[in-house]
């Protein structure tokens, strides 16, 4: 397993200015696990990847990831120095050479010493088993991906970066990548840059967040978090939702259901191929929660849970979105304001949200 001794994180900080455009980018990130960097087309995201990776060279910059400089005043480490693996949106293959050649380019590339994962390793967590010995101008899109991906963790990078990797596969290619990812995200002990448009895709992979708009950070912090900041454009948008972590923890075969445990109470779900005591993520959207001042029970809603009411932010003529503490952890509703005005609901106020449905990620 890729490790770093790195207990303080990615430092980073970037001012690059091309034409009318300025990336000014000053963050901290956590040394481990999956930041997903989130903005509109052209806010800077692929420019922010592209300084890290030292791809473009920016004066004045400076880069650490933990105790080690790989860019500031007096030094700038270029890219072929720097311990990362970049996982593009289209996949840049040798097409001569098969699997196993594409996979052995990354793995001799990196001193024996250094080599914290093994091949068999990658093979596995990619499930590449069946694939190792075909030429890749064979493979489809997804195929390719996944190979692009084990090829730069061939390196034993101590950071990973991901520019859009899923964005020129189709719906289905994309499906069947995303368990792979979600096995990287479980096993390495990295940090992983990951650029998407898609905020789904992000709910499901990401543990932090970074926010951009015209070259500038709008936020950063763990992703519940911001998925549900009023002052934020995931919360305002027609797709808003919440995502709530829990445990799985019973099956119910006579009726095809999961129930997954929250701090706040029990969420049912359709059955689910996930083991009891596992650990899982569920995204709520906003229109799919109903609040009430008393728990229904004459209702064909199997989730219903108590929560406190944060504050009620406008969202259009008919509507407001509804902020919500549920035991912890943020959820959204979006109702309408004669609802909000019939119920008379305030911050502070104790209702029950009625989940019609939920989504495991």
């Amino acid at each position: 397993m890729t490790t770093t001794s790195d207990t303080q994180g990615l430092a980073l900080h970037f001012q690059v200015r091309r034409g009318d455009f300025e990336l000014a980018v000053d963050l901290r990130l956590p040394g481990r696990g999956v930041t997903g960097i989130v903005g509109p087309s052209g806010c800077g995201k692929t420019t922010l990847l592209r300084a890290v990776a030292g791809l473009d060279k920016t004066p004045g910059g400076r880069l650490h990831l933990g105790e080690r400089c790989w860019q500031d005043g007096a030094q700038f480490l270029p890219t072929h120095r720097r311990r990362l693996g970049y996982v593009f949106q289209e996949p840049s293959l040798f097409e001569h050479l098969s699997v196993r050649g594409n996979l052995n380019y990354g793995w001799r590339r990196t001193p024996a010493a250094e080599r914290h994962l093994s091949q068999e390793e990658l093979i596995e967590w990619l499930g590449l088993a069946p694939l190792i010995d075909r030429p890749v101008s064979g493979l489809s899109g997804g195929e390719r991906q996944r190979v692009a991906i084990a090829r730069a963790l061939a390196t034993s990078p101590e950071l990973l970066l991901m520019d859009e990797p899923l964005a020129a596969l189709d719906p289905t290619s994309k499906q069947a990548i995303m368990p792979y990812l979600e096995t990287l995200h479980d096993r390495l002990e990295i940090p992983v840059l990951y650029v998407s448009h898609a905020p789904e895709e992000v709910a499901r992979l990401a543990d932090h967040l970074v926010l951009m708009e015209r070259g500038r950070v709008l936020a950063a912090g763990p992703l519940a978090e911001l998925m549900t900041r009023a002052d934020l454009p995931l919360a305002r948008a027609d797709d808003a939702a919440a995502v709530l972590s829990g445990t799985v923890a019973a099956h119910d075969d006579h009726y095809a259901l999961t129930r997954v445990a929250l701090n706040g109470g029990t969420l049912t779900l359709a059955r689910q191929p996930r083991l009891e005591g596992q650990s899982v993520r569920l995204r709520v959207a906003a229109r799919d929660v109903s609040l009430t001042l008393s728990q229904a029970r004459d209702t064909s809603i199997l989730n219903c849970l108590p929560v406190q009411v944060v504050n009620i932010e406008p969202y259009d003529n008919t509507r407001v979105t509804v902020h919500l503490d549920c035991s912890g952890q943020p959820l959204l509703a979006r109702i309408t304001r004669k609802s909000a005005d019939d119920l008379a609901l305030s911050g502070g106020q104790t209702v029950y949200a009625q989940i019609k449905t939920a989504a495991l990620l």
